[in-house]
C-alpha cells in the first residue's frame, strides 16, 4: 500500500498542468482500497517482495474506480465522499464528469504500458461493463418494479465486474495457474455482489461520519436496491404501491420513516442472508485451492466482510 501511495501520487504528474490540482484531489484520496487489497491478495506470494506489476495493475484498478465514484457522485448529488467535499461538489458537476473521463483514460493508458495486452484488454473491458451496470441502473431509477434478477446483473456488472477484475489480474500478474486464475476471478465476482448489497444495507442503517460518504442517495435519487425491494415486498400493498408511486413521480420520502419502517418488519435479515450466501459461493470457489498462499487471505477477507455485516445487523436490530 506504501508503494501503491507513490504510484498514485506520481500519476498527478501525468495529467496537464491546468488540472493537476483536480487530478490530484482525486488520487491522493484514500479510501478503503479494497480493489488494490483484491489484486494485492490474489498475488500473494509470501514474503517481504513488493512486485512493481502487481502496485501498477493495483493502481489501475483504483484509477479506474475513483473515475466511477466522481461520476456516481454527480448522479446521486451527494455532497460527501471519504469525510470531504465529493470532486463535483468541489469543482462543480461539469468539470467533474470531464475528470471523471481523464481519470478513466490515464488508467487506460497506464494499462496499455504493460507488455503484454492482457492487462489493458481486461481493464478496458471491465471498464464497459462498470459503465453499462450504472447506464442500465440510471435508466431503471424511479422505474416500475425490479426483478431480483434485474438488479443482480446490475450490480454484477457495476461493482462485482471490478472486484472479479482485481482478483483476476492479481493471480495472472503473480504467474498462477488458469485454474486459481478462475477460481480468483469467481471468488472477486461473489465477494463484489455481497460487497454491493451491504453498501446498498449501509445506505440505509450506516451512520454518515463513521461511513464517511453521504447516505440516503438511493432513496433520494429513486434507485431501487435490495433493501428497498424487500420493503416494498412485505408492506401492505395500499403502503407499498404508495412508495412505489413516490418513487416514479419523484416525490421525496421521509428518510427516517422508511428507515423505521424497515426496522419494523426485519428486512436487514433478508438482505444480510443474500449478502451471506454470495459469500458461501466466494469461499466455494477457492475450495480446491488450499495449497495457494493467498488462499488463506482471500478468505480472511470474506470474514471481516462478514463480520461488519453482522456488526451493522446487530446494531440495527439493537436501535
Amino acid at each position: 500500500m506504501a508503494a501503491l501511495d507513490v504510484f498514485m501520487a506520481g500519476q498527478v504528474a501525468c495529467f496537464e498542468p491546468e488540472i493537476q490540482s483536480m487530478a490530484k484531489y482525486c488520487l491522493e484520496s484514500t479510501g478503503k482500497r479494497l480493489r488494490p487489497t483484491l489484486v494485492f491478495i490474489s498475488g500473494w506470494q509470501g514474503g517481504d517482495v513488493v512486485s512493481a506489476d502487481l502496485v501498477r495493475v493495483a493502481g489501475v484498478v483504483e484509477m479506474v474506480h475513483l473515475a466511477t465514484l466522481v461520476h456516481d457522485d454527480i448522479m446521486d448529488r451527494a455532497e460527501i465522499r471519504r469525510n470531504r467535499r465529493t470532486a463535483a461538489r468541489e469543482f462543480g458537476p461539469n468539470a467533474a464528469v470531464l475528470l471523471g473521463d481523464a481519470l478513466f483514460c490515464q488508467a487506460l493508458h497506464v494499462a496499455s504500458l504493460f507488455s503484454t495486452n492482457e492487462v489493458c484488454r481486461l481493464v478496458s473491458e471491465s471498464t464497459r461493463k462498470v459503465c453499462s451496470g450504472e447506464i442500465m441502473q440510471t435508466l431503471r431509477r424511479r422505474g416500475s418494479r425490479l426483478a431480483l434478477s434485474d438488479y443482480y446483473r446490475v450490480i454484477d456488472l457495476k461493482t462485482a465486474e471490478l472486484f472479479r477484475v482485481s482478483c483476476r489480474l492479481g493471480a495472472l500478474m503473480a504467474g498462477n495457474s488458469a485454474e486459481f486464475i478462475q477460481a480468483a476471478n469467481d471468488f472477486g465476482r461473489h465477494l463484489g455482489i455481497a460487497y454491493q448489497i451491504y453498501d446498498d444495507l449501509v445506505d440505509f442503517l450506516g451512520e454518515e461520519k463513521q461511513i464517511g460518504k453521504t447516505l440516503g442517495t438511493d432513496l433520494a435519487t429513486g434507485k431501487l436496491t435490495l433493501p428497498l425491494m424487500l420493503l416494498l415486498e412485505k408492506l401492505p400493498p395500499q403502503e407499498s404501491e404508495a412508495v412505489l408511486a413516490a418513487l416514479q413521480e419523484g416525490r421525496p420520502l421521509p428518510f427516517a420513516s422508511s428507515v423505521e419502517r424497515m426496522r419494523e418488519l426485519g428486512i436487514a435479515t433478508g438482505v444480510v442472508r443474500a449478502i451471506e450466501a454470495e459469500m458461501v459461493l466466494a469461499k466455494r470457489a477457492l475450495a480446491s485451492h488450499g495449497s495457494c498462499l493467498a488462499v488463506p487471505l482471500m478468505v480472511q477477507l470474506c470474514d471481516v466482510l462478514a463480520a461488519q455485516v453482522q456488526s451493522l445487523h446487530v446494531r440495527s436490530l439493537a436501535e
